[in-house]
């Protein structure tokens, strides 16, 4: 049972009598607990609703089309608490953040609705043989697992949680029952890399196609790990022999089921000094929000859009500056260049951005903070508009992961500041200024 926070005008439950403060017990003699309750008994087109008022029960009927909503809000997206993580990873990003940031940040999850409804990336340990039931119930699909390995000995070491080897049946259990997933491999030197990653990609390969990508993608170590597990970073030699041991076993997964299915992270090739691969690589990009094929996306859409039909006003110049992590660098220089080509009123400065907040093995765009973007940038030449990657700001796009504001950092930098979506078409069109496109 969960309380109803909003009813909306005019809507099917208003009409019902239903109002805020209400709160909704079942639907069609289906129990409420949470969003996917609702969302999944919410499909019939006649609804009946178990309510309680003032202590008491009646009911509601609505005759409603397939899909829609009906019109009540919760006080939280889920209508429950977020489920937080239960286990103790020796290379949990989160035990590495410097204190005194926002306490939102700090607080882990772990939530199998959150991987279906908002990607997020889940280790199963928290799931229940209820729940894992009402998944492939509500035949939820697809879900996003944080594996590692599928050593069940291994797992607990890494996850420090007697529950994390268990928990890989029910990988099994949901490929029998034809649900998508979509893994990681977060890789710890002497851990899960070498033999036992090879292991694992033998594993999880034998579950396609339930098992539809892999990602793997190294550790990341902030300068800030005082007491916790002792961590080493992976050097260029360790990285060129991840990349061509995954990329050798995609090779076989390719000739075999016709997919790559494992793909390494952007910032793995970069380390080793090898080119990214093309677009095409990394098929349908199913794990680009992980950092795998990102740079190969943005890329292959600049590549598309560069010769469109633009119109620019020429006649002036067009002064901007950019700034982006080490990781992006290279690749965001040669897309300006190619820019400038294409457009030689463009007048431009990019700036390398290391992260002395979270320490320098830190190299990508989206860990970059305010105070970093300040301490080097101030006093340099930022043009008339200074353009930053969207990804260095949380979802509403206002500030940055140290709480400075996007409005702080403009006037103390005395520039105006846009931000840049991941994706060719906008890089192009934001910093020339072209509007309705």
């Amino acid at each position: 049972m969960v309380g109803i926070d909003v009813v909306e005008k005019h809507s099917p439950a208003e009409k019902a009598g239903i109002a805020p403060g209400d709160i909704l017990i079942g639907i069609n003699g289906h129990e409420i607990n949470d969003v996917l309750d609702y969302r999944f008994y919410l499909t019939d087109e006649r609804l009946v609703l178990k309510l309680e008022r003032d202590g008491k029960a009646f009911e509601r009927t609505i005759e409603n089309d397939e899909y829609e909503d009906i019109g009540l809000d919760f006080k939280t997206y889920l209508m429950d608490k977020k489920h937080s993580c239960k286990n103790k990873c020796v290379f949990c990003f989160i035990d590495q953040l410097p204190k005194g940031l926002r306490e939102t940040l700090y607080f882990k999850d772990d939530d199998d609705r959150l991987s279906f409804l908002m990607g997020n990336y889940v280790t199963l340990t928290n799931l229940r043989d209820e729940e894992v039931d009402r998944i492939i119930k509500m035949h939820l699909s697809p879900i996003n697992v944080s594996v590692h390995t599928t050593n069940p000995e291994l797992r607990c070491r890494m996850m420090k949680n007697p529950n994390a080897g268990r928990s890989l049946e029910y990988l099994k259990r949901f490929a029998e029952n034809g649900i998508t997933l979509n893994c990681q491999i977060v890789l710890c030197k002497g851990l899960n890399d070498g033999d036992e990653l090879v292991s694992t990609m033998h594993d999880l390969a034998s579950l396609h196609p339930a098992v539809q990508s892999v990602s793997v993608v190294p550790v990341g170590l902030t300068d800030h790990r005082e007491g916790l597990y002792p961590l080493e970073p992976f050097d260029k030699n360790d990285a060129f022999k991840i990349v061509k041991t995954v990329e050798n076993f995609a090779a076989l997964c390719k000739q075999y089921y016709k997919s790559s299915i494992f793909f390494c992270g952007d910032e793995l090739y970069l380390k080793a000094g090898l080119p990214i691969p093309d677009a095409d690589y990394y098929e349908d990009f199913s794990q680009i929000e992980n950092g795998v094929g990102m740079l190969a996306s943005l890329k292959s859409e600049f590549d598309r859009a560069i010769e469109d039909g633009y119109e620019v006003d020429t006649s002036r110049p067009r002064r901007v500056s950019l700034a982006t992590g080490e990781a992006a660098y290279g690749l965001i220089s040669s897309l300006l260049e190619r820019l400038k080509e294409r457009f030689p009123n463009l007048e431009y400065h990019l700036y390398e951005i290391k992260n002395d907040f979270f320490g320098h093995m830190i190299n990508v765009s989206g860990l970059i903070v305010g105070r970093d973007l300040y301490a080097q940038l101030v006093g340099k030449e930022l043009g008339d508009t200074l353009f930053l990657p969207r990804n260095m700001l949380e979802s509403g796009g206002r500030v940055f992961l140290d709480d400075m504001s996007v409005a702080e950092l403009s006037e103390k930098l005395n520039v105006e500041i846009k931000t840049v979506e991941n994706d060719g078409y906008s890089f192009i069109t934001q910093i020339m200024g072209i509007e309705g496109i």
